[in-house]
């Protein structure tokens, strides 16, 4: 009994030894220690209570008393609309600042720890960095807040958040629309002068954008990257800005402003071929077009602000609809002129017919004897022969003589010079603003 008793201490001492044994042996294998315990335990010691001040700024290059240096980069997801009318843009970008700040080191445990993550912006000291030219902004929260900060073993910090904002663009219409816009995105300190705070860009491709970028209307061509600081009554402020170059698809536009307003202006030559006694078509003709023509200014205008100076687009719309309304004018003369034909035609008749009624009668009058020997009666009888000196004929006279009243002649002329004059003023036009938004884009 005793031995029995003696046999099983035994034993379980055995056990209880072997696994002492492997509960050491597992503690003792690098791969099993809890590196997520640990990047805890280094929060708590870099932020703890009395080690971290996130009030103060982080001291300069190699910890001298210089300016903190922030580098700037961002990623531009979307440009959303851009508006002529309110002269601005929405963009919603990844916006990412980096900085060093030696009180933020800590062990990464031989490269176990890459680096800490945190999600609240305010256990950190940050940049006081905003848009100077925002109008409206926010941040994206769904699912969950889309912001990070990740702290790096040598006390590099990495702040990236994704924003949406309005920002202003003011521009310049006088070639709309075929212009190009420079759209602006600024962003400087607010409270820390360069003294101590300096924004940079971040050396290799501090802007980056979306590729198949697309724009109802517009086609970003380039963007340029620089430098904007301010200087105030407080200071001189840090600022950095991009600029993105909007070029303005001109296709939309030929295809719903100047080929309509061509088709109208046509249009109203029809009126030139109509018969000038066909006095409603050609009123009715006019009168549409006209008002045609100017609902598809007024369309125009709607879509656009209010701006001192004339655009491009004024320009076309205020010479075809003058164009319309002198088709409209050219009929009002040559309906005039057609009622004075008809007055001097009528003035014609009548002194046709008083003057065949008063030949009538001195024949009625005039003596059937001739005297043989009187040499006046003779005289009398011979035809007057006027010698004039033949003129030289007028290629363009002879033309419109084939059109003997003036109301005639009116149409013919307008066929002729509305088109003429029309062409010419579109070769002016396209060479003249094509010209000059390439020596504005040089």
């Amino acid at each position: 009994m005793t031995a029995a008793k003696g046999t099983t201490l035994i034993f379980a001492v055995t056990i209880l030894i072997l696994c002492c044994t492997c509960t050491n042996a597992n503690e003792k294998q690098p791969g099993k220690v809890n590196f997520r315990e640990k990047e805890k335990q280094v929060l708590d010691q870099i932020l703890g209570p009395g080690r971290y001040d996130a009030r103060i700024r982080p001291s300069g290059v190699n910890g001298t008393d210089g300016p903190a240096i922030v580098r700037v980069n961002m990623f531009v997801r979307s440009i959303a609309t851009i508006s002529d009318i309110k002269m601005e843009y929405s963009v919603q970008l990844t916006f990412r600042e980096q900085w060093l700040d030696e009180r933020l080191k800590f062990n990464d445990f031989g490269g176990k720890i890459k680096y800490l993550t945190l999600t609240e912006a305010n256990r950190v000291w940050m940049p006081d960095l905003f848009f100077s030219n925002e109008k409206e902004g926010h941040f994206h929260n769904i699912i969950m807040p889309n912001v990070y900060i990740r702290i790096f073993p040598y006390g590099s910090v990495l702040y990236s958040i994704r924003i949406s904002l309005t920002l202003s663009c003011p521009m310049n219409l006088k070639l709309y629309p075929l212009d190009r816009q420079i759209c602006s995105l600024r962003m400087a300190s607010y409270g820390w002068t360069t003294d101590d705070l300096v924004f940079l860009w971040k050396d290799g491709d501090p802007v980056q954008v979306v590729k198949n970028l697309h724009l109802p209307r517009f086609t970003l061509e380039k963007f340029l990257t620089d430098y904007c600081n301010s200087k105030t009554n407080t200071g001189e402020y840090s600022c950095l800005k991009v600029d993105l170059l909007f070029k303005r698809e001109f296709s939309y536009y030929l295809i719903q402003i100047y080929i309509p307003c061509c088709m109208l202006v046509i249009v109203s030559w029809v009126s030139f071929w109509l018969d000038q006694g066909a006095v409603p078509a050609r009123v009715s003709l006019g009168v549409t077009t006209l008002l045609t023509m100017a609902t598809q200014t007024s369309g125009i205008n709607a879509s656009l602000p209010p701006v001192s100076y004339t655009k491009a687009i004024d320009v076309w719309t205020g010479v075809c609809l003058t164009f319309v309304f002198g088709a409209l004018l050219e009929f009002a003369l040559v309906n005039y002129a057609s009622r004075s034909d008809m007055h001097r035609e009528n003035m014609k008749k009548q002194r046709r017919q008083q003057y065949e009624s008063e030949h009538a009668l001195e024949f009625e009058f005039q003596p059937l004897v001739r005297h043989p020997g009187d040499p006046m009666a003779i005289e009398k009888l011979r035809p007057c022969e006027i010698h004039v000196p033949a003129k030289r004929e007028n290629c363009c006279r002879t033309w419109l003589s084939k059109f003997p009243t003036r109301s005639k002649r009116i149409d013919v002329i307008s066929r002729i010079t509305f088109p003429l004059v029309f062409a010419l003023f579109n070769l002016v036009y396209w060479s003249t603003y094509l010209f000059r938004n390439e020596g504005e884009e040089t």
